[in-house]
């Protein structure tokens, strides 16, 4: 896989079937991956995290997940086909495990959401080892949820946490969990339970997931996305101009 650097932050450019391609062979080999993927509050908030931005660069992929980030990378003249949405890509390592017979653990969001969201995933590949799942109110005990994943002697460990505690807790225990592939997939748990819609494929599309959530919720989301977005365009802007008044 390419990679390119967007806004100091590295991403590797690639099609779903590469990137999946990819980890299969990294844990056919005993090769372990940490995956992560960037969307503009990422990139955003990455600039004043150094802890976040630490766990992101440390990552042995960096997909692009937002749309955002596909035109942004696109704007700023590198060459994106396709952006690689992390709820998607699960699904797809899913199937893949489940042809391959590699065993996952699900491992986030309330105890309700994570046992739901794993009797639906056993619906939709019901040949799939599923070795455990836990919700993601460890806190208190971090070093026990790591050796109930490792006991279970799952292969891949899906985190559904929101950024940037579960980047930085897969960075901080990555060499504890046993597993060989793992990559933090934010609220796809509350998708697959039911709990969460997600938007419609036009909206994905064109890239605008984040006007969709806003409608969902839109005390919660229209300031965050606001000034995320603000902030991506004005990076952009600056990122864009730069060559031309490093000529002068």
């Amino acid at each position: 896989m390419k990679r390119i650097t967007v806004l100091g932050c590295p991403m590797d450019v690639a099609s779903m079937g590469d990137t999946v391609e990819t980890i299969r062979s990294s844990i056919a080999k005993g090769h372990f991956t940490q995956h992560v993927v960037v969307n503009v509050a990422k990139l955003v908030n990455m600039r004043d995290d150094p802890q976040l931005k630490e766990s992101v660069h440390s990552c042995d992929i960096i997909n692009i997940d937002g749309m955002g980030v596909v035109l942004g990378a696109r704007f700023l003249g590198h060459s994106v086909p396709e952006r690689v949405a992390g709820v998607d890509l699960f699904h797809e390592l899913l199937k893949m495990s489940e042809a391959n017979q590699y065993s996952v653990f699900l491992l986030g969001a309330r105890d309700e959401v994570v046992s739901t969201a794993t009797n639906n995933v056993l619906a939709l590949y019901p040949r799939l080892k599923v070795a455990g799942y836990h919700h993601g109110y460890f806190w208190d005990d971090e070093a026990a949820l790591v050796e109930k994943v490792r006991a279970s002697g799952a292969q891949l460990l899906f985190v559904a946490i929101t950024s940037p505690k579960k980047e930085n807790f897969i960075n901080r225990w990555r060499d504890q969990l046993g597993v060989d592939f793992v990559m933090g997939v934010g609220g796809t748990f509350d998708v697959v339970a039911g709990k969460v819609k997600r938007a419609p494929k036009w909206m994905q599309q064109y890239g605008l997931e984040w006007l969709y959530r806003v409608i969902q919720e839109p005390s919660r989301m229209w300031k965050r996305y606001l000034s995320t977005n603000l902030k991506f365009a004005a990076l952009l802007a600056k990122e864009k101009i730069k060559p031309l008044a490093d000529r002068k």
